[in-house]
């Protein structure tokens, strides 16, 4: 009898060991996900953080080529205008020919400085251009919590695999603290909810 119920008592522990580690198997498919979603954050926010940055320094150098025109342009006007004050004998024909010049050439200096039609004015291209630097800074700010979160969402799948080996529950116990705190900097990543020092500068 004594025996009999020795060996119930084992097939119940062994029944509860194995039901224990189906959970710990679970627990860490759920971290490899995390993990998965985690590292296409982290891409995406590189990507993004470059493509960003690339197009912010192509509309600042369309910008300044645009200012280099319009100063030239201006430059021309004013010595026009200049010809035209210095010479009041000038006829007729030839003050009406500088004239419509110094217009042809302010008109275009005014669709330098802002065209809305084609959004290819300075003042446009200037905010298109902060437009793209203000994208690329919430990329870069995204990315280290991301970096984290892998890092401790990594650890926490290989506490949790040795934890499997070993029946220790400290390292499970360590392994769901670095799981929460990995999934909470993602989290972070996705939606920048909290500003933490230590990852941002």
């Amino acid at each position: 009898m004594a025996e009999r119920t020795a060996e119930i008592h084992e097939d119940l522990q062994d029944a509860h060991e194995k039901s224990g580690n189906k959970w710990v198997a679970v627990y860490i498919a759920i971290l490899a996900v995390a993990l998965a979603i985690t590292g296409m954050g982290a891409s995406n926010a590189m990507k993004d953080m470059l493509s960003n940055n690339i197009e912010a320094s192509n509309l600042w150098a369309f910008f300044q080529a645009k200012t280099i025109r319009k100063t030239s342009i201006d430059v021309t006007a004013d010595q026009l205008g200049l010809i035209l004050a210095a010479n009041p004998t000038m006829s007729d024909a030839a003050k009406k020919q500088l004239d419509d010049t110094i217009k042809r050439y302010k008109a275009t200096s005014a669709r330098y400085e802002s065209e809305p039609e084609t959004g290819e004015g300075r003042k446009e291209l200037a905010a298109r251009a902060k437009e793209k630097e203000k994208a690329r800074d919430t990329a870069q700010r995204k990315d280290p919590y991301f970096d984290f979160a892998e890092a401790l969402i990594q650890i926490a799948i290989v506490l949790a695999s040795v934890s499997l080996i070993t029946r220790t529950s400290l390292l499970l116990i360590v392994s769901f603290a670095m799981a929460g705190a990995g999934m909470f900097l993602s989290a972070n990543g996705f939606l920048l909810f909290a500003k933490l020092a230590f990852l941002e500068h």
